[in-house]
C-alpha cells in the first residue's frame, strides 16, 4: 500500500495559491462577510495597498473572490467570497484555532 500523498497539479497549485503571503488572511477576513478594500486594508495593518490589490486580483482570477460594484453615490466596491472561497475559508478557520492554542505571541 502506497502512503505517499497525491501531489498532482491541482494539489500543488492550490498549496501555491494559499501559501502566498496574505492570501489566507484575506480569505479569513472575508469569512465574516463582504468588505470594502479599505476595510480589508485596515484589518490587516501590515498589508500594503499594492499587495492587497495584487492578491485580490489573483483571488478574483481563481474564482475565490468576487468584486461587487454598488451603484450608489458615491460608487462603492465590495469584495465577497464565492461558494468556492467560502469552502476554502471553512478549511482555513481551524488554522486560527490551532494558532491560538500553539503559536506564541
Amino acid at each position: 500500500m502506497d502512503d505517499q500523498p497525491n501531489l498532482g497539479p491541482k494539489v500543488i497549485n492550490s498549496f501555491e495559491l494559499i501559501g502566498k503571503r496574505w492570501t489566507g488572511l484575506i480569505i479569513y477576513v472575508l469569512m465574516s462577510g463582504p468588505k470594502r478594500f479599505s476595510e480589508i486594508h485596515a484589518t490587516i495593518s501590515d498589508l500594503s495597498k499594492r499587495m492587497l490589490t495584487e492578491r485580490m486580483k489573483e483571488l478574483e482570477d481563481h474564482g475565490i473572490v468576487v468584486r461587487h460594484v454598488i451603484p450608489e453615490r458615491p460608487v462603492r466596491t465590495e469584495y465577497l467570497l464565492t461558494k468556492k472561497g467560502t469552502e476554502l475559508g471553512r478549511i482555513l478557520g481551524p488554522i486560527s484555532q490551532w494558532a491560538e492554542s500553539w503559536i506564541k505571541d
